[in-house]
């Protein structure tokens, strides 16, 4: 098939996990070997085996204007058009087969994101969302709870986790303990506060303790036993998940949470805040350790000292993750895709 994805992020520019999924997707989709492009305002990504079309955007409310923009490309050519969001416009038919995924809802969102100006653009994508799923043939959301904003929307299509690249190997395990978190300093991934904790609450017990932090927007001076990594490259943040003894991100928010998925296909045990995505991920809390925010940095310094549970909740969570593998995600779109 010829396959034309809508993602205003890619992972060439941008860190929102949305664009490192459609790269995935997009590469997966392509090895099978489909005609796959991706129409985004980020430049293409090196070494992609899929098409890229640059839409590009300049100057405020790129989002908004992106989505505009798409109403001018021609995409009579393809079978498919897969969105991933920024086709609410796009009401003609264009195309034999759209499909449209929600990653999330904008409305659970704005619940909690600060900023008077902030939560109006939340509702403003909440209610392209709702216009989305309207112009699609088929529209599905990446975790149940999502449904709560959508009714209407009966599939659902989780993330896809690569569990040939994250996978445990114990040899690389640190000899120390340390405490893995991939997302921002600030915001809704509370990276912050975890720092925070960490110090006041892990580092007493456990001296030799380090958190490792994936993010570029660490300060310079963040005190002791917290390490900065930056931005890693996919081989890099496979081989951190696999030196880990655990992994925490305590969002206020995540649709799904690839992240938990990936510390999860690394045998990783998962410290998480009940949030929608990260619920959906560990069955509940089953196959991981969810709490309060204000629980965080205790939760980390029991499971640091507890061998067997650390094991206990990498296997189950290795158990858990086949849910949520490439492959079958891909096999469910392709279905979609001939419906």
């Amino acid at each position: 098939m010829r396959i034309a994805i809508i993602s205003y992020y890619l992972p060439s520019t941008s860190k929102q996990g949305i664009g490192y999924q459609v790269h995935e997707l997009a590469t997966e989709l392509a090895r099978r070997g489909h005609d796959v492009t991706v129409l985004s305002d980020c430049p293409p990504v090196d070494g992609a085996v899929y098409g890229h079309r640059h839409v590009r955007m300049t100057g405020s409310l790129r989002t908004f204007r992106f989505a505009l923009a798409l109403r001018r490309v021609d995409l009579s050519s393809y079978d498919v058009l897969h969105a991933w969001g920024d086709d609410y416009w796009l009401w003609r038919r264009r195309v034999p087969r759209h499909v449209r995924t929600l990653a999330g809802s904008c409305f659970e969102e704005a619940r909690t994101i600060k900023g008077v100006k902030e939560k109006a653009r939340m509702v403003l994508l909440g209610l392209s969302e709702v216009l989305a799923s309207r112009v699609a043939d088929r529209t599905v959301v990446i975790s149940p709870e999502t449904r709560r904003w959508y009714p209407w929307v009966r599939d659902v299509v989780p993330c896809g986790t690569d569990v040939s690249r994250f996978r445990p190997d114990d040899a690389r395990r640190a000899d120390h303990p340390v405490v893995l978190f991939v997302g921002y300093w600030r915001g809704r991934k509370r990276g912050e506060e975890l720092a925070r904790q960490f110090q006041e609450t892990v580092l007493p017990k456990h001296p030799d303790a380090e958190l490792w932090m994936v993010s570029q927007d660490v300060p310079d001076d963040v005190g002791p036993g917290v390490r900065a990594l930056g931005r890693l490259s996919d081989d890099e943040l496979a081989l951190a998940f696999q030196q880990a003894w655990a992994f925490c991100l305590p969002s206020d928010y995540e649709g799904f949470g690839i992240p938990y998925a990936e510390a999860m296909a690394s045998g990783l045990p998962v410290v998480a805040t009940p949030n929608p995505g990260a619920r959906y991920v560990t069955d509940d809390g089953r196959t991981a350790v969810v709490v309060p925010l204000e629980d965080v940095g205790t939760a980390l310094a029991e499971l640091l000292a507890d061998d067997a549970r650390r094991e206990a909740l990498a296997a189950s969570a290795l158990e858990r993750v086949q849910e949520f593998t490439l492959e079958r995600v891909v096999d469910r779109y392709e279905a979609l895709y001939r419906a």
